[in-house]
């Protein structure tokens, strides 16, 4: 297991990192995949029933939160999959791509503790946590690592990934299977976990909209960053540091 980032030499000055193994690569778009199909057949789910409660039951005249006019649907039909009113074919796009997010979360986290990714790439030290401000202010003025600094993730990207992977994910993967009336049966110490299936359902949208932030906000980043390095690094595994004139 490597300890550190594998180099190569470029042209130019250049330097090239090797910062995501083939597995993150995989995992990364397998992911997106799973979570674009995952939001547009929840807003079709969702369409169904544009309302939200709190507790186990749902009181129609009184919901926790109404979204929408009450005279259509609460999001548009060109972004649901199906893209026309279809309860059942929103189910089951949707119960299919959770489980494959669910078991490639699974092996994802298992790998990134087995192989100590976790503690090597984004855990962080405590510099980087007295310099959380002022990598938050940096990103807020447009300012990334360049050259030696971008080698590795900076303290934000370490945070934020950390928070989406053990904060958002398993609440929103939990709170999914707690709506479930088999799994409910099973495992009712998850309905008790969230104050009831309504209350999951509502927890459920939330975080989903807040993965939905964490992925515009990720976009425009790597947009801001240099969108041809960021996406070559991805797919290839290889970031390009250093030169002249970093590339955009």
């Amino acid at each position: 297991m490597l300890k550190e980032p594998v180099e190569r030499v470029l042209s130019g000055g250049r330097r090239a990192v090797y910062r995501h193994p083939l597995v993150v690569r995989m995992w990364h778009w397998l992911n997106a995949l799973c979570l674009l199909v995952l939001l547009l057949s929840g807003l079709q789910i969702f369409n169904a029933h544009p309302a939200l409660y709190w507790g186990q039951v749902s009181v129609f005249d009184k919901p926790w939160l109404a979204i929408g006019s009450g005279d259509g649907p609460a999001f548009p039909s060109w972004i649901t999959l199906p893209p026309w009113q279809d309860l059942a074919g929103g189910r089951h796009w949707h119960f299919f791509f959770a489980w494959i997010f669910v078991v490639s979360g699974g092996a994802y986290v298992l790998y990134a503790l087995v192989s100590r990714r976790v503690h090597r790439v984004l855990l962080l030290s405590r510099g980087e946590l007295r310099h959380l401000g002022g990598s938050l202010a940096d990103h807020v003025r447009l300012r990334f690592p360049r050259g030696e600094q971008a080698r590795r993730y900076n303290p934000l990207q370490k945070l934020s990934y950390l928070i989406l992977l053990f904060g958002l994910l398993p609440l929103m993967i939990l709170s999914g299977l707690t709506m479930s009336p088999g799994l409910d049966a099973r495992f009712h110490f998850l309905t008790l976990l969230f104050g009831g299936r309504q209350s999951a359902r509502t927890v459920h949208f939330f975080t989903a909209w807040a993965i939905v932030l964490f992925f515009v906000v990720h976009m425009l980043a790597v947009l801001a960053a240099g969108p041809l390095t960021e996406m070559r690094a991805i797919v290839t595994g290889w970031f390009v540091i250093g030169g002249r004139k970093e590339e955009r």
